[in-house]
């Protein structure tokens, strides 16, 4: 046996994330933990490796043997040993976890040097290998790139990389796929998977995603409020699944639109001709050589009421278009919101209009500020832009904003870092929502929500959009999520907009051979 815990309890103060658990990892197999956000899953990972914040979490009970040695009362000498060589980690959110100040290469060659003792030459050509085995494309010229420098996708795969650089016995994947557009993906899992079967090397797969299971997990452990309610082989749990809570979790899939949103609605958004260039500079004087087209001559319309999707590609575009929409990144061709163009206003001109416009951001920790409170996060936006209002006004409409996201109104004193992942993006949608805008830029809001959750929050933007006739740019890499919100899709590749068009005429006869290649490998996953 590689990895074995036994009646694993982890305790916050008086309240139990995880309750006497008890799971095993055999060597070269891929077991995967499923459940909603918050069930106990990351805990229980983070547990393995003593990543908790001590002593603030505790053990009250449990064991958990590599090899049959106990890390859970091991020196922190061999946890050093233990972390990157025997067991690696793949975290949610690569944004939080990259360090911000070090390029791409010094991230991985720390690790390769730690553990491995390598350095110079050696290290940077096993750098361009792990870059290159994990889909960055012209890896040379992603050395010194900072995380900020490269799309949510990117930082992903540069996670990834980290973790595989000293080809771990065990590798601990968080949601590794949250980030990805679908087809990089698939290859990103198919991945994972030949080295383990190559290498031999264990995966502990924690993911929402139950099409990934079906595919890549030999067996599966499913947690519900802290228990291991169920667990099996992969084809008995999805075939025969005996606990109620399973069979919730393989039924749970957001539904189609229910019916589309009137054709002649007033437009709340349009651009045309839009273009992000960013200079390539080389040389001793850092001449601009070419520019970097991240979004090419981009025509788009949003009415009041419609949503439309944008799909493609890591770096494909798609955020950038958002951003840019948002005059949140500078820009040229025109851009015009409820008949007012944005290109001609600057500064304090802009400000009022910034209520009306609100975007969610794709990595909700990294846009949470972790000195505030829930409360303080969501209600920022009310103190800026509707300063008029009273105390208990203000608070009343922070709770009426957590409880729309299914939040308790009773956590808003608590801080982000004291949230999972799916409760983070919650608080983040809140936050956007509280404003009542009329255009939101939704990038990647579902992303790391399992499916019941997926499913609730679809449930919740209609409802919200219906109510107050908003109107959605939603960028997302999940197909599925955006057949079930979108009335138009754009596919994006290389800054230029592909094929576009109804979005059920997308999903069920695409014409370009890409938009083609993105809808297999969603469907087939």
């Amino acid at each position: 046996m590689l990895l074995q815990i036994d009646d694993l309890s982890v305790g916050f103060g008086t309240t139990l994330a995880v309750d006497r658990i008890a799971m095993d990892i055999r060597p070269g197999e891929c077991v995967a933990l499923v459940g909603e956000s918050g069930s106990g899953k990351s805990v229980t990972a983070h547990s393995i490796l003593r990543l908790l914040p001590y002593p603030a979490a505790h053990h009250p009970s449990g064991r958990i043997l590599l090899h049959g040695e106990d890390l859970l009362h091991a020196p922190e000498h061999r946890l050093r040993q233990v972390r990157g060589e025997k067991i690696a980690m793949i975290f949610q959110e690569p944004m939080t976890s990259l360090n911000p100040l070090h390029t791409v290469e010094r991230q991985i060659g720390e690790t390769l040097a730690v553990h491995k003792g390598m350095v110079g030459s050696k290290a940077r050509k096993r750098i361009l290998e792990l870059l290159d085995m994990v889909g960055i494309r012209d890896p040379e010229s992603r050395l010194g790139s900072y995380p900020h420098q490269l799309s949510g996708g990117q930082r992903q795969r540069v996670m990834i990389a980290m973790a595989l650089a000293n080809e771990p016995e065990l590798l601990i994947a968080d949601e590794p796929t949250t980030a990805l557009d679908v087809t990089v993906q698939a290859q990103i899992l198919r991945l994972l998977d030949k080295l383990r079967q190559d290498l031999g090397m264990a995966v502990l797969l924690i993911t929402h995603d139950l099409g990934i299971v079906r595919h890549f997990a030999q067996r599966v452990c499913v947690m519900q409020a802290g228990k291991l309610v169920e667990k099996g082989e992969t084809k008995r749990i999805f075939n025969d699944p005996q606990h109620a809570y399973t069979r919730h979790l393989l039924s749970a899939e957001p539904g189609d639109k229910p019916g589309s949103a009137p054709a002649h609605a007033p437009e709340v958004m349009r651009a045309k001709d839009l273009k992000v260039w960013f200079p390539i500079r080389r040389g001793v004087l850092r001449r601009t050589v070419d520019h970097f087209r991240a979004v090419d001559g981009v025509d788009l319309s949003v009415r009041e009421g419609h949503t439309v999707g944008v799909v493609g590609e890591s770096g494909s575009g798609k955020t950038t278009l958002g951003l840019a929409l948002l005059r949140l990144q500078s820009s040229r061709g025109d851009i015009v919101f409820q008949n007012r163009s944005l290109q001609e206003l600057r500064g304090k001109q802009l400000r009022p209009l910034r209520k009306e416009m609100q975007i969610v951001f794709q990595d909700p920790f990294s846009s949470l500020n972790p000195r505030m409170s829930v409360g303080r996060i969501v209600g920022e936006g009310l103190e800026v832009h509707e300063s008029s209002l009273g105390e208990t006004e203000r608070e009343g409409r922070i709770i009426a904003a957590l409880d729309e996201v299914g939040l308790d109104p009773q956590t808003r004193h608590r801080f982000p870092h004291e949230f999972s992942g799916g409760q983070r993006q919650r608080i983040a949608i809140a936050r956007a929502m509280v404003l009542k805008p009329r255009f939101v830029v939704l990038d990647e809001p579902t992303s790391a929500l399992d499916r019941s959750v997926q499913a609730q929050i679809i449930d919740l933007l209609r409802e919200l959009q219906t109510r107050h006739g908003l109107a959605y740019l939603f960028i997302s890499h999940d197909l599925k999520v955006v057949r079930a919100i979108s009335d138009e899709v754009l596919v994006m590749r290389g800054g230029r907009v592909l094929e576009r068009g109804d979005s059920q005429q997308i999903f069920k006869n695409p014409q370009h051979p890409y938009t083609r290649s993105l809808l297999e490998a969603a469907f087939d996953l």
